[in-house]
C-alpha cells in the first residue's frame, strides 16, 4: 500500500496553518463581537486573551508533532495517550460534524462574497452553486497531490496576509481615523461577552489541522516546531493588528453596523472604492485558501483511522499515481457538498462547530501530560517551554471559553452545543459496536 510523500517544507507548512486559520473569521467576525461587546478594550482583550491561549495550545501540539509526526495528528495523539475509543470518537466528530461544517460554511461565504463583489443578488440556489463548484474544484486538486495543495495555500496565504497588513498600515499611516475611538466603553453584559467568545474562537479555530500533514512534511522532528511556531505568531500578530486598525478607523457602535462589510468599508475610506474592491478580492482569496487548506489536511484523519482499523478500510487507500488520501478527500468533499445543500443557520451550526472541536483540543493538549509519562524516554526534538504552566493555560482558558460559549447559547435559547456534544458522546457507543461488528466478521 502506497505510503503519503514528505513533500511540504517550511514555506508550505506555514502557509497552511496562517491559510487554514485566517479564513473568514477576521473579516466577518469584528462587527458581530463589537455589537455584543461596546467596549474596544474588552474586544482587545479578548483577542489578545485567546491568542495567547491559542499559542500556548500550539506549543504543546509543537511538541506531540515531533514526537509522532504521523499524519491524522490530533487524532493520533488521542490514540496513543487515551486509547482507540477516544480516537474513534474525535474521528467520529471529524467526519461527521466539524470538517464538513467548516468546509461547507467557507465555501458558502466564499459564494456570497463574490456575489457580493459582482452585485448579484445572493438566491439560495445561486450560493449553492458556487459552493459546491468550490468544494468539487478544491477537492480535485488535492487529489493531486499534497504539493499542489500546500502550492494554492501559498498563494492565497500571500494574498490574505498581504491584505490584512494594507489594512493595518494603510488604516494607521493613510487613514482618518482617530484614537480616543479606542478608549470609548460602554456597558458589556455577560451574556454578550460569553456569546462573542464563540466568535473569537471561530476565528482563530484552525491552526491544529496542520498537525495532521506531520506525515507529508520534510523532516518534521525539525520543521514542524518552526511551521507550528511562525505561524501562530504571524495569526495573532495580523488579528491584533488588524482590530486595532478598525476601532482606530470608526467608534465601536458603527463598527457594530458594517456586518460582512468591514474591511471593505476600511479600504474605500482610505483608497476609495477601487481600494474596497481589491480588499473583497483578498477576502475572497483568503476564505479560498482557507477552505482549500481545511480540505487538505482534514481528510488525513479518515485516512490515519482507516489504516488504525477504525473505520471503513477504503478510505486508508492513497491514489497510485498521485499518493493522496483520494478516497478520503472525495467522501469529505461530498459531506460538505451535503452540508451545503442542507445548511439553514451558518451561525448556529458554526456555534456548535465550535464547542465540539475545541473541547476535542482540550484533551488533544492534554495529552502532553499522559505522554509525558507513557512515552518518558522516546526522543523528543521539541519541548514545550514552562511545561506544565503553556499547556495547563490553553485547558483551563479553552475549559472557560467553551463553557462560556454554552452558557450564553442556551441564555438565549439556543441549545445546539449541547447537540454537538451529545454527538460526541454517541461515538463511545458507536466504537464498541464497530469493536463488536469486527470481531464476528
Amino acid at each position: 500500500m502506497t505510503d503519503l510523500r514528505r513533500v511540504i517544507g517550511f514555506a508550505g507548512g506555514t502557509a497552511l496553518i496562517v491559510g487554514i486559520t485566517i479564513g473568514s473569521g477576521i473579516f466577518r467576525t469584528p462587527p458581530t463581537i463589537a455589537g455584543l461587546v461596546p467596549n474596544p478594550l474588552v474586544i482587545m482583550g479578548l483577542w489578545t486573551a485567546f491568542g495567547l491561549i491559542s499559542i500556548c495550545g500550539a506549543l504543546a501540539v509543537a511538541e506531540l508533532s515531533t514526537l509522532l509526526p504521523q499524519a491524522g495528528g490530533v487524532y493520533v495523539f488521542l490514540r496513543e495517550a487515551y486509547g482507540d475509543a477516544a480516537a474513534f470518537v474525535f474521528g467520529w466528530l471529524y467526519v461527521l460534524v466539524t470538517t464538513p461544517t467548516a468546509v461547507a460554511s467557507l465555501a458558502t461565504v466564499f459564494a456570497e462574497f463574490l456575489l457580493n463583489l459582482l452585485g448579484a443578488p445572493a438566491h439560495a440556489a445561486t450560493v449553492q452553486s458556487i459552493a459546491i463548484a468550490a468544494i468539487v474544484t478544491l477537492t480535485f486538486a488535492n487529489v493531486l497531490g499534497a504539493q499542489v495543495g500546500a502550492a494554492v495555500s501559498g498563494v492565497t496565504t500571500l494574498v490574505k496576509v498581504t491584505a490584512l497588513v494594507a489594512i493595518i498600515f494603510g488604516a494607521f499611516l493613510l487613514g482618518d481615523g482617530n484614537l480616543s475611538y479606542l478608549t470609548e466603553s460602554g456597558a458589556v453584559q455577560g451574556g454578550g461577552l460569553a456569546r462573542a467568545v464563540a466568535a473569537v474562537i471561530w476565528s482563530f479555530d484552525g491552526w491544529i489541522a496542520v498537525s495532521m500533514i506531520a506525515g507529508e512534511v520534510v523532516a518534521p522532528e525539525r520543521l514542524m516546531k518552526r511551521i507550528i511556531i511562525v505561524g501562530m505568531l504571524v495569526i495573532v500578530t495580523l488579528y491584533i493588528g488588524a482590530n486595532l486598525a478598525y476601532l482606530y478607523m470608526m467608534p465601536v457602535g458603527i463598527m457594530a453596523q458594517q456586518k460582512e462589510a468591514i474591511a471593505r468599508t476600511v479600504m474605500t475610506g482610505i483608497a476609495g472604492p477601487a481600494g474596497g474592491a481589491v480588499i473583497m478580492v483578498a477576502i475572497m482569496t483568503s476564505i479560498f485558501g482557507a477552505l482549500n487548506g481545511n480540505l487538505l489536511a482534514k481528510p488525513r484523519v479518515p485516512y490515519a483511522m482507516a489504516r488504525d482499523g477504525l473505520i471503513f478500510a477504503f478510505l486508508g487507500k492513497t491514489h497510485p499515481r498521485w499518493a493522496t488520501p483520494w478516497a478520503a478527500l472525495v467522501i469529505q468533499g461530498a459531506v460538505a457538498i451535503i452540508m451545503v445543500l442542507v445548511l439553514r443557520d451558518y451561525d448556529t451550526l458554526i456555534t456548535y462547530f465550535v464547542v465540539v472541536e475545541w473541547a476535542a483540543l482540550v484533551f488533544a493538549v492534554g495529552a502532553v501530560f499522559v505522554l509525558r509519562r507513557k512515552m518518558a524516554e522516546r526522543p523528543r526534538p521539541f519541548r514545550t517551554p514552562a511545561y506544565p504552566w503553556v499547556p495547563l493555560c490553553f485547558v483551563c482558558g479553552t475549559v472557560v471559553g467553551v463553557s462560556a460559549i454554552v452558557w450564553g447559547q442556551i441564555q438565549v435559547g439556543n441549545v445546539s452545543p449541547v447537540y454537538g456534544l451529545g454527538i460526541a458522546a454517541a461515538g463511545f457507543p458507536v466504537h464498541y459496536l464497530w469493536k463488536r461488528l469486527k470481531r464476528s466478521a
